[in-house]
Order: structure tokens, then C-alpha cells, then sequence
């Protein structure tokens, strides 16, 4: 998504800095956070209901 700015469905922010995933865009600042975050955090749960719209685009 070169040159666009997207938002994030994790955080919300628009940028162009992140990735795509099942069309669905990931800032690269949540993308690191999630990756570095134990399961054990509070925040987990957070991103783990975030990311449940990836499967929701899945079976739309």
C-alpha cells in the first residue's frame, strides 16, 4: 500500500507504514508491539479481539 494511507485496525492511526494482512492493514508500530507482547499482558486480549476482524473478513 505504497504511497496510500491506511488505518490500522488495530490502533485506528492512518499511515502508509505497515502490512497487510487478508486485506486488512497493520501499522508497523502495533505489528511490533503484538510480536513483543506475552500472553500473560493485559493488552494480549486487546489485540486478540482486534485481530478477530481478520477472521470476520474471512467469512464475509
Amino acid at each position: 500500500m505504497e504511497n496510500q494511507e491506511t488505518h490500522c485496525i488495530v490502533c485506528g492511526e492512518a499511515t502508509n507504514d505497515g502490512i497487510t494482512v487478508v486485506n486488512q492493514f497493520i501499522c508497523t508500530s502495533c505489528e511490533q508491539e503484538m510480536v513483543k507482547t506475552d500472553v500473560q499482558d493485559k493488552k494480549y486480549s486487546f489485540f486478540i479481539h482486534r485481530l478477530k476482524r481478520l477472521w470476520v473478513h474471512i467469512n464475509a
